[in-house]
């Protein structure tokens, strides 16, 4: 049986009270959200044979659910073609679309040749086709009928429900899990915007083929929870050969620039002094940075201090940006070519040098020989020694102006001594003189000399008994009389005294008679 295809429309609405120009009847139609269909002039035969649903959800049509299209939006699908059955108006459990309950409100027809069903022949003793007891029949033959019809069209529009619930709980799901993302990763253009179903940030990054280290910074770190509208930020590390003083070391850095990097390591860059510019940028393969810090050093030189800020690499930097130089001899308290320290006081000695020589003699030596032609204890001086002469060369130092002691820097003989040979007597000497021994030789020993060999008087006279050398030699004596010995002395006494008498003695002679 064909009836002509009327077009229901309706639209969302929770129940509500009909309107009041409308007056309401039985399954006559219906009316959702306040706006009513069927029984009008348009339908010729029962008016809920057929509907077209046109109700919407993201733009496409709910009658049936389309595919999904990009990132959970539903694609329109073709317009479907009316059920042959009743299906529940929209609101009802049963229908897919059905967002809450929904108010069905009886509608009267319009009138018309379409307010009558054709399966109910007009009763040949009844009122006319179209008028008020034919109408009436005719909607009781309807209801009958669609009361027999309404278990099956319940389980077909429940099948559906269940269908459609299940899409719409999937494209729900698709759509919350979605996320859109901002991802920026060091060296591209800028930040890129994804939609991903990724959880976390690693499973971002690994989607996306971006590999992290563990000296990489990521942000938020690796592991946290994404959340729509988040922003992940990728930065490389790279690795820092620094010398920072004098003192190598190796670090790792996020910063793209060597300035940047000085300062995440707590390094000022200003007024240091770099192997490289501030601004040079560091690639991925890291680099090789020398840097020397400011510093504070105090000179004490010349009489006055001078506190310079300086970046030098050496003390002598140091005492250069000072205004200070060292010159010849000069020195410093320390080392100049050690680092200096931040806060170090270094000391300037001003040094002249200067060379002083000096010229000494050198002592001769004596060498004593035995000879037995000599009576014993008579010494002659065979060879008189002679000193010699030695050229002695000093450095004299001055030191701010204090002179140092000097220090012996160079000896040299100029003339080697000459030694002295003496010969010393060893025979036994005569100790009488005929005509002279019974005389009293100590008392004018006494008298002479006071009884002492080695006496020496004025004019040269020496001795026991003041012999002058020229007397001395005469008698035979070797050498000066004073240092022979008392029995010589004596026995040249009496041999004198045999040729001369006590003459020689003019004041003491008379004391050798008693």
């Amino acid at each position: 049986m064909s009836h002509p295809q009327g077009i229901q429309q309706y639209e969302y609405a929770y129940p509500s009270a009909p309107p009041p120009h409308r007056p309401h009847q039985p399954w006559d139609s219906w009316e959702y959200g306040g706006q009513g269909y069927g029984g009008g002039p348009e339908y010729e035969r029962d008016p809920y044979d057929t509907y077209r649903p046109s109700y919407e959800f993201h733009g496409a049509p709910y009658g049936v659910y389309g595919d999904l299209g990009a990132y959970g939006q539903p694609e329109a699908p073709p317009r479907p073609e009316p059920p042959a059955h009743h299906p529940e108006p929209p609101g009802h459990p049963g229908h897919p679309g059905a967002f809450g309950p929904a108010l069905w409100l009886p509608r009267q027809p319009q009138g018309g040749p379409a307010d009558i069903s054709p399966e109910v022949p007009p009763q040949a003793d009844g009122p006319a086709h179209g008028t008020a007891g034919g109408r009436a029949a005719a909607r009781r033959a309807a209801r009958e009928r669609k009361a027999a019809q309404r278990p099956e069209v319940l389980r077909r529009l429940l099948s559906q429900a269940l269908v459609v619930a299940f899409l719409a709980g999937g494209t729900c799901a698709f759509v919350v899990d979605d996320k859109a993302v901002s991802l920026s990763v060091e060296g591209e253009d800028g930040p890129r915007t994804l939609h991903t179903f990724a959880d976390d940030v690693s499973e971002l990054l690994a989607d996306e083929g971006v590999s992290v280290g563990a000296q990489d910074a990521v942000s938020p770190a690796p592991g946290e929870p994404l959340s729509h509208g988040d922003s992940v930020t990728v930065r490389y590390g790279r690795p820092l050969t620094l010398t920072l003083d004098g003192r190598p070391r190796r670090v790792w850095t996020t910063a793209a620039t060597v300035e940047a990097a000085l300062r995440g390591i707590g390094v000022r860059p200003e007024g240091a002094r770099m192997s490289v510019p501030r601004d040079r940028r560091i690639g991925r393969d890291g680099l090789a940075l020398t840097v020397w810090t400011e510093r504070s050093v105090t000179v004490l030189a010349d009489g006055r201090e001078h506190t310079v800020r300086t970046n030098a690499a050496t003390v002598r930097g140091a005492l250069a940006d000072a205004g200070v130089e060292l010159r010849g001899a000069d020195r410093a308290s320390v080392d100049p070519d050690s680092f200096p320290r931040d806060g170090q006081t270094v000391t300037v000695l001003r040094i002249t040098e200067t060379e002083r020589v000096r010229d000494e003699p050198i002592p001769y030596t004596t060498e004593r020989r035995e000879d037995p032609a000599l009576p014993r204890g008579t010494e002659v001086v065979e060879q008189a020694g002679a000193p010699g002469l030695r050229r002695l060369t000093y450095e004299v130092r001055t030191v701010n102006g204090v002179r140092q002691r000097p220090r012996l820097t160079e000896a040299v003989v100029v003339r080697a001594p000459r030694p002295q040979v003496v010969r010393v007597g060893t025979a036994e000497p005569p100790s009488s003189v005929r005509g002279a021994d019974g005389l009293d030789w100590e008392a004018l020993a006494r008298c002479e000399s006071g009884g002492r060999p080695d006496a020496v008087g004025p004019g040269g006279h020496g001795g026991l008994y003041q012999f002058d050398t020229r007397t001395w030699r005469s008698l035979g004596g070797k050498g000066r009389p004073q240092d022979a010995p008392p029995a010589e002395q004596t026995y040249r006494a009496k041999k004198l005294y045999v040729q001369k008498g006590a003459s020689p003695w003019p004041v003491c002679g008379r004391k050798l008679h008693r």
